[in-house]
């Protein structure tokens, strides 16, 4: 059974870091497209950044380029965002997600399977 778990969530301070963690077990990385997503209150939910199944990852918000770094390690089948210089428009929820398409999508609907969710607030 395909599952994901996030981790890594919290309270940062404006021009702070934070990386968030996403365990996924059933499956390896290797099968699966990784998609970070995050909602705000009030707002859809978004997409970020997107691994798909070869590693090579896609930007889907322009807010965050150049801040947020998108990695995954296959031995332990973790998949890992590294938030930078993190700005309190950032505050959101945020999700991993997995899909059985090769390529890589921010469309929601195109995810079968998703983590609990991870609470991140900037804030001073």
């Amino acid at each position: 059974q395909l599952q994901l778990v996030e981790s890594g969530g919290g309270l940062v301070q404006p021009g702070g870091s934070l990386r968030l963690s996403c365990a996924v077990s059933g499956f390896r990385l290797s099968s699966l497209t990784i998609g970070w997503f995050r909602q705000a209150p009030g707002k859809e939910r978004e997409g970020v950044l997107c691994m798909s199944r070869s590693g090579d990852p896609t930007n889907y918000a322009d807010s965050v380029k150049g801040r947020f770094t998108m990695s995954r390690d296959t031995a332990l089948n973790t998949v890992s965002l590294q938030m930078n210089s993190l700005e309190p428009e950032d505050t959101a929820v945020y999700y991993c997600a997995a899909s059985w398409y090769y390529f890589c999508s921010a469309y929601v609907s195109e995810y079968a399977s998703w983590g609990q969710g991870t609470q991140v607030t900037v804030s001073s």
